[in-house]
């Protein structure tokens, strides 16, 4: 059994821009790749909405991904792949931070993986960093990240060069999908469906 932990935000958990209710297990990408995937695959879901890299949210709480990572591995293990999708929360107006900033921050969530013992035989589990799609100015782009629908746009050089640094494999969300325009920041049903495939091609590639 391969066991894939999918760590990220609203768009791991998977919310739907139209309702802001949950998708079901047949549109989230997630469970899209699992289906594609089949029966010699696990699949663990920690998506949690407003979830950033490392900030604890000072209006909405504890939504570090840094302070949630560690239990999180140690409860999960053994686990083969981590997918890492984490960063467009940090683009809200009051962390002001950049993209290049961003993406170290989720360098520093890779950084945690790799010196775990969460894989197979006590070994790191391989990564799989993700970089979030740029967002799009719909309602929740032009309010809560007025200015992150700029940043966003050099999510894919930023995560890229620092997947690099790392040494850990790099998938660019962006090339496959787009931001939802309804809100400017989720994926639509068909985008989850699309990811979903898309990742399941890229494991069984492996």
């Amino acid at each position: 059994m391969i066991r894939i932990l999918c760590f990220g935000d609203s768009n791991t958990w998977g919310y739907d821009p139209e309702t802001s209710q949950r998708f079901d297990n047949k549109t989230r990408w997630t469970q899209v790749m699992l289906s594609e995937l089949g029966a010699d695959y696990e699949i663990v879901e920690e998506g949690m909405n407003g979830r950033t890299t490392v900030w604890d949210d000072p209006v909405d709480g504890l939504m570090s991904g840094l302070s949630y990572l560690r239990p999180c591995l140690l409860s999960q293990k053994p686990l083969n792949i981590v997918l890492l999708m984490l960063g467009t929360n940090d683009l809200k107006d009051r962390f002001c931070v950049s993209a290049a900033e961003i993406a170290k921050s989720a360098g520093r969530l890779v950084q945690m993986i790799q010196a775990s013992d969460a894989g197979i035989e006590g070994k790191a589990p391989e990564v799989i960093l993700m970089a979030p799609p740029p967002t799009e100015k719909g309602i929740d782009g032009l309010g809560l990240r007025q200015n992150g629908y700029e940043k966003s746009r050099a999510f894919t050089a930023c995560y890229s060069q620092i997947a690099d640094e790392l040494g850990c494999e790099f998938f660019d969300v962006g090339s496959v999908i787009e931001s939802s325009p309804v809100d400017g920041v989720h994926f639509s049903a068909q985008s989850h469906r699309l990811l979903g495939r898309e990742m399941a091609k890229l494991l069984i590639k492996r």
